[in-house]
């Protein structure tokens, strides 16, 4: 095992220790509270009647006998979203399944909402966006309060809703769970001709109707978006941590082996529950090492900055303290071993042909940087992700994967890695901490950015300065009041369009901001999720149009270069125009949640309070809830 991994993994065991015994305590209490018997055993008969009543005869018959076990279906499905329409018919699937090899039953539990950044990108429903990932935790944890239920899958794939899942699930911690993945589409138009017709549209040299056609040549069919952004790295977490079945991340949705991968996950969820001989519930498996173990992987693939506050948020719902020193002191020795875009020209399907996640573990195992004796949903020991799902005369089967990459240019290996270092940085200066995905920029880690600051209140008065020409010089772009507090931490995606349009006529561009970005972010240098947060009383509420800002990634700094005792003279910035962000489309119910997000860096989340160490919530110097 690296040195470095080590002392990370020592490190968030000793300081998860009374958190952790405490959840791993309430975990045992649950689990034994059925001495043995369906939980739904636990229940008054006028209870139990009320979850029979809506049975049909077999599911019945089952029920009313203390020998099955009870599965709970948890959907994200809706018709809206690419990712989650295809969950559609996995319901009957799982039941038929479960019905066919016997010893129980599968009840639909409860939906969660999906929502899509890419839909909402750039509109009022973006507001929303992070804080479901809250509603989608509370949601499952309503599904599972009937307490009928000894094991639960739970569908679901995009940037809130697989964490949300999570941070639901774990509260149920004594019961097994798996992650059912719907997987994505197959290859559309090269995600970088997509990228180059957005500048081309943003320049005004093509028509609405002809950027319409390119998105729906990217946009194409059910399944996953293709690009490494938060849904796959979502996707390659779960993997990371035994959440899924081997292999079955990245398979394409609407296929056989798909089908198969699902019917396999009802047939394994049987198995896992306290009523057979392998019980292992979800609250054992995401433990310090598991979560280690998806820090890495997303280090190594250059995934998702999002993963910096939803890991987070998840390790926290299990008792487990994770923070960016973490994430930063893997980066030094994860390096990176994936490109796939926003880093490299391929897509997800391009990963999944080189091998995908077996060769990945596999080469992230052979260099000492994974924990290998951890529990996962297949069994104990990493070594069950190095085989790949194959369907065999029509039966699924997993045979041995790939001994090294396909391909070359997409996975490579650590010993010739694409960077000696992962795809993250954690930079810290006067203006805070905040998160620097290098992994998709020119210089990597040799980025440097240093030049005067142009200051924005909101992404519109960004998006007006760039039609009226006002961004084609050197500058900084400062976009605050988006952090949790100020106005839910909408993702700022489109901004990069406009800021690339600058970069290609030659101009140095940054980007510093207390919102955040995807990990579709692209090619402009960026330090996003500062924290604390302008709202919150962050310097970035000091700053002003001309002052000089430095972004350092081999440094890992983040400076703004004005004199201390200049800033002592400066008032905090008012924010211009949040209360009209917080009205309206909805945006006013979710002031409660708003009002109490912790910081980026402790997950964001309303759900949990801040550790003792941290103190209470930042109270709000500027604006007012």
């Amino acid at each position: 095992m690296n040195d470095i991994v080590a002392r990370v993994t020592n490190r968030i065991i000793e300081k998860s220790a009374p958190h952790r015994e405490k959840y791993l305590g309430h975990l045992e209490r649950l689990a034994s509270s059925a001495h043995g018997r369906p939980l739904r055993s636990l229940l008054p008969m006028s209870n139990l009647a009320h979850d029979l009543a809506a049975c049909d005869p077999g599911c019945r018959e089952v029920l009313k006998e203390w020998k099955g076990a009870n599965i709970a279906i948890i959907s994200s499905y809706n018709d809206v979203l690419s990712a989650h329409e295809p969950y559609k018919a996995y319901p009957e699937v799982i039941r038929d399944e479960i019905r066919r090899v016997g010893g129980g039953v599968a009840q639909f539990a409860g939906g969660v909402p999906a929502m899509c950044d890419g839909v909402t990108q750039g509109m009022p429903g973006m507001d929303l966006s992070l804080m479901s990932r809250d509603v989608i935790a509370m949601s499952t944890v309503i599904a599972l309060s009937h307490n009928v239920f000894d094991g639960a899958l739970l569908l679901g794939v995009c940037d809130k809703i697989m964490p949300g899942l999570l941070m639901g699930a774990l509260q149920y911690g004594h019961l097994p769970m798996i992650l059912v993945p719907a997987g994505p589409m197959p290859p559309g138009l090269p995600n970088r001709e997509k990228a180059r017709a957005r500048e081309r549209f943003a320049m005004g040299e093509i028509t609405e109707a002809e950027m319409l056609e390119v998105e729906l040549k990217s946009y194409h069919s059910p399944g996953t978006c293709t690009f490494y952004g938060t849904a796959n790295s979502n996707q390659l977490m779960a993997e990371m941590m035994g959440l899924h079945l081997p292999g079955a991340s990245f398979v394409n949705a609407n296929t056989p082996l798909r089908e198969a991968l699902t019917r396999a996950a009802a047939r394994r969820i049987l198995e896992l529950t306290h009523l057979g001989d392998e019980y292992l519930p979800i609250g054992r498996i995401v433990s310090e090492k598991n979560i280690v173990n998806a820090m890495v992987g997303l280090l190594a693939s250059g995934g998702s900055t999002n993963e910096t506050m939803h890991l987070v948020a998840i390790a926290r719902a299990a008792g487990v303290r994770i923070d960016w020193d973490d994430f930063d002191e893997l980066s030094k020795v994860v390096p990176q071993i994936v490109k796939i875009y926003p880093n490299g020209p391929g897509d997800i399907n391009s990963f999944e042909a080189a091998g995908g996640m077996a060769v990945l573990i596999k080469e992230l195992l052979k260099g000492g940087l994974l924990h290998p004796d951890v529990e996962t949903v297949a069994g104990h020991g990493l070594e069950h992700y190095l085989k790949v799902p194959c369907l065999d005369q029509g039966g699924l089967t997993w045979k041995d994967g790939p001994d090294a990459s396909l391909n070359q240019e997409v996975i490579s290996s650590t010993g010739q890695p694409f960077s000696l270092h992962g795809g993250i940085k954690v930079l810290s200066g006067n203006l805070g901490r905040a998160i620097m995905k290098v992994s998709s920029l020119e210089h990597g880690e040799d980025t440097l950015v240093e030049a005067p600051a142009k200051v924005f209140d909101s992404q519109e008065e960004l998006e007006n300065a760039f039609h009226k020409g006002l961004l084609y010089e050197d500058h900084i772009a400062v976009v605050r009041f988006q952090g949790p507090r100020a106005n839910g931490m909408p993702e700022l995606h489109k901004l990069i369009t406009f800021l690339s349009v600058v970069m290609n006529r030659g101009y140095q561009v940054g980007l510093v901001t207390d919102g955040r970005l995807s990990g579709a972010s692209g090619k402009v240098p960026f330090a996003i999720h500062c924290t604390p947060e302008a709202v919150c009383g962050g310097l970035l509420a000091k700053v002003i149009d001309g002052d000089i800002i430095r972004i350092d990634a081999r440094a890992g700094r983040l400076e703004l270069r004005v004199p201390e005792d200049q800033l002592e003279k400066r008032d905090y910035a008012t924010p211009r125009g949040i209360e009209d962000v917080r009205q309206g489309f909805g945006r006013q119910i979710f002031s409660p949640l708003r009002r109490n997000l912790l910081g980026a860096e402790e997950g964001a989340t309303s759900i949990f309070t801040y550790s003792e160490e941290k103190g209470e919530v930042c109270p709000i110097i500027t604006g007012k809830e």
